[in-house]
């Protein structure tokens, strides 16, 4: 196994797979310090004897094996708790007795500088109230270790204490070059994996906002924008009462005949490239395409938003679809022919349904133009009254013709055949 390896395995040992990303991070910078505090013990002891002092390698061993114990203890049973309390109790008062031993702060070249880990890493693995206290017993350790030095430093001298003055200057540098540096390394460590976690939770971030924006282009794509928005943040029932609103039906002719002698995936393909030109036409237009049902399609002008004059741009956009049929065979290869039918008047509009919800529209307009596109012969715009009277003098009409329809008796139709100018 490469070194890169083991130092990624042994950072994440530990971890629980419960954990969250702070925890993680707490586990894996308290193991990186406890390797780098068990190695600068270490080489600080070798290079006294290297130097000269040939002091008791028993402490240095017994504040080893205490920390390689804690980590075991830790890997085995996962108590972070008391792992990162023990570990940082060593951290503190380790450096003081060994100071102690030796003698001054001048004999033990600062030493006690060490235990400055421990408030530190309470900082990083505790938080920043709880690190308080471990800073406090720092500062009174510090301040009793300068009080007996003041006070007994003349009596009492022991003979470990006796180090050359060049080794205790080489020392002095030493301990403030290492507690310097494992303090920078835990630093940029925890500020390594806080930036990792950053860019990772902003790439997440992207990715929900992708997620978010296709769930909106969907949802625009069953139901107009306003409602949709109240969808979004309501949860009363939409329904809406609109006192002026133009209403199309478009019919493919002879569709069930048609169909008989093709494959369903042709039939698809030809609804699929009709309905998609109907769509960018209607959407041209300014008008609400509102569903499809089988082969007849169905939209509105008046809901919500889009164009004021309506009822003009619903014309327009049955002559256009007439038109499209007519003169490209590469969306109409089949040569369908269309009936529509227009009208004009009120309607109820709302979402109906919890699943699979559906944006739709009643009243007797509705019915009225869905009667005016069946009775129609094919290639024929067939409109209401009202919308012939709104539309006179910018559009030409043929007729009326009186036919029976269900519910409405007698009725006068119009036949849309043009714009005005154009006629």
């Amino acid at each position: 196994m490469s070194q890169p390896a083991m130092l990624r395995m042994l950072g994440s040992a530990g971890f629980g797979p419960d954990d969250d990303d702070e925890t993680r991070l707490k586990k894996s910078l308290l193991v990186f310090a406890t390797g780098l505090v068990s190695v600068g013990s270490m080489l600080w002891l070798l290079l006294y004897w290297w130097l000269g002092p040939k002091f008791s390698s028993t402490l240095p061993l017994i504040f080893q094996a205490l920390l390689v114990t804690n980590l075991i203890v830790f890997l085995r049973t996962g108590n972070f708790v008391f792992f990162r309390f023990s570990q940082l109790a060593l951290f503190l008062f380790s450096p003081f007795v060994v100071q102690w031993t030796i003698g001054t702060f001048i004999t033990a070249s600062g030493i006690s500088l060490w235990g400055l880990l421990a408030p530190i890493g309470a900082l990083l693995f505790f938080g920043v109230r709880e690190s308080l206290a471990w800073f406090v017993a720092y500062i009174v350790f510090t301040a009793l270790s300068g009080f007996f030095d003041y006070y007994l430093a003349d009596a009492v001298v022991p003979v470990s204490a006796q180090v050359p003055a060049r080794v205790s200057v080489f020392f002095f540098a030493l301990n403030f070059a290492s507690v310097s540096t494992i303090v920078y390394l835990l630093l940029r460590f925890a500020i390594d994996e806080r930036e990792k976690a950053r860019i990772q939770l902003e790439a997440t971030h992207r990715l929900l906002l992708d997620e978010q924006e296709r769930s909106e282009r969907l949802l625009l794509n069953i139901l107009p924008g306003p409602v949709a928005d109240r969808l979004k943040h309501e949860d009363q029932t939409i329904a809406d009462g609109f006192a002026d609103v133009t209403v199309m039906f478009v019919d493919i002719v002879n569709f069930t005949h048609l169909a008989e002698g093709l494959s369903p995936q042709e039939v698809f393909s030809m609804l699929n490239r009709v309905f998609s030109a109907f769509d960018e036409l209607a959407e041209r237009f300014g008008l609400e395409k509102i569903k499809t049902i089988g082969d007849a399609y169905m939209v509105a002008g008046g809901l919500n938003s889009g164009t004021a004059d309506y009822t003009a741009a619903m014309a327009g956009l049955a002559l256009a679809m007439r038109d499209l049929l007519r003169r490209d065979f590469n969306v109409n290869n089949l040569h369908v022919d269309v009936r529509v039918g227009i009208g004009t008047g009120p309607v109820v509009a709302g979402v109906v349904g919890k699943k699979k919800f559906i944006y739709d529209l009643w009243g007797d307009t509705v019915n009225l133009a869905s009667r005016l596109t069946s009775e129609g012969a094919p290639g024929s715009i067939q409109a209401d009254e009202a919308t012939r009277q709104r539309l006179a003098g910018r559009f030409t009409f043929d007729g009326p013709d009186y036919v029976e329809l269900k519910g409405k008796g007698r009725t006068p139709v119009y036949r849309l055949s043009g714009e005005a100018a154009a006629a």
